[in-house]
């Protein structure tokens, strides 16, 4: 790299060092160290700056590997009455631990900057502000990819084999098919494997599949929550599927990487985000989905790497994808769009 960028680098290395306590010589020799918790929580800071979705979900630093899940977001009724002379009042755990198990994963976010880039980017002020924000950009698309679509968590992933990350981790709808089956929709009849709607099949709309989803599978006491939503990919929020509530042109709103529609789909306000599965809806609310991080448990090193014309950043964070109440949650997968014939 040219000598202003090495200047530039090497201060990027010295902040980085002092930051996290550690002699300048040692970070930039290529040491691995643990961040420090305050540096972590900057970093997560700016991962949640660059996903409005992100923001709208739990980011939940934990202190163990694996536990219970904290229940947040979703709680129990806990209003009642007692007869106190036949018997005592009794309180309600309003913060109760069912039996909902989250493991933590390591996740390493491994990348480089070739020396042309860095060259390019040293003449600008924020030079480090930019190196970090672009691995802190990455990071938050890559966790709703796996959210979304992460399946297993392989010993050594394949992003050939698995481009939308279905390896690094296991996500809210894997798990919400693993732990809650009763609560997953695959077909509209037995042995079809698939969910025809429109035309003259079950559900003529989404609405009406919508609907279904909230009264037949979730329960009473979370059904009206006003913060139930209809999570969906692009294939399925696109006005020509969609009931015209009104003759106005219906607007989005678009917030970064999330779109919610002012339209009301089965009456759950529809929302799209990235990688979302096509075919595929999600009824709950936002703040039933969860992402832990451990705390203290992020590790990183730094590499010049000149026999390659490029820097080598090597960080790895212990994540774990959880759904707080699966009571609170109804899917329904395989769903095809049937258009009405025409001049019907």
């Amino acid at each position: 790299m040219k000598k202003f960028t090495q200047e530039k680098f090497n201060q990027y290395i010295a902040s980085v060092a002092a930051a996290n306590g550690e002699n300048e010589s040692f970070v930039a020799s290529g040491g691995q160290f643990t961040v420090e918790p305050t540096i972590q929580q900057k970093l997560e800071n700016a991962v949640l700056e660059n996903s409005d979705f992100l923001k709208r979900i739990n980011i939940v630093m934990v202190e163990e590997m694996k536990g219970s899940a904290l229940r947040l977001g979703v709680l129990s009724p806990v209003a009642s009455r007692t007869d106190t002379n036949t018997k005592a009042r009794e309180t309600t755990d309003i913060h109760s631990l069912q039996e909902n198990i989250y493991e933590c994963a390591q996740t390493n976010y491994d990348t480089h900057l070739n020396y042309a880039t860095l060259d390019s980017w040293a003449k600008f002020p924020d030079f480090a502000a930019r190196v970090a924000n672009l691995k802190a950009e990455r990071i938050a698309l890559d966790r709703i990819m796996i959210g979304w679509n992460g399946q297993s968590v392989a010993a050594t992933t394949d992003r050939n084999s698995n481009p939308l990350l279905q390896d690094v981790n296991k996500g809210w709808l894997a798990q919400i098919e693993a732990k809650a089956t009763a609560r997953v929709m695959k077909e509209a009849k037995s042995g079809t494997g698939k969910i025809e709607v429109g035309g003259d099949k079950e559900y003529k709309n989404l609405d009406a599949l919508v609907f279904a989803l909230k009264e037949d599978f979730i329960p009473d006491q979370y059904r009206d929550d006003t913060k139930l939503v209809a999570i969906m990919g692009s294939d399925l929020l696109a006005d020509k599927y969609f009931p015209l509530i009104n003759q106005e042109k219906p607007t989005e709103i678009l917030a970064g990487d999330t779109v919610i529609s002012q339209k009301r789909v089965g009456g759950l306000q529809a929302v799209s985000v990235p990688y979302f599965p096509k075919g595929t809806v999600l009824v709950t609310s936002l703040d039933n989905l969860s992402i832990y991080v451990q705390d203290g448990k992020v590790r990183r090193h730094i590499k010049d790497v000149p026999e390659r014309n490029r820097v080598e950043d090597y960080m790895s964070s212990n994540e774990a994808y959880v759904v707080e109440n699966y009571e609170a949650v109804a899917m329904a997968k395989n769903i095809t769009i049937i258009d009405a014939p025409a001049g019907a």
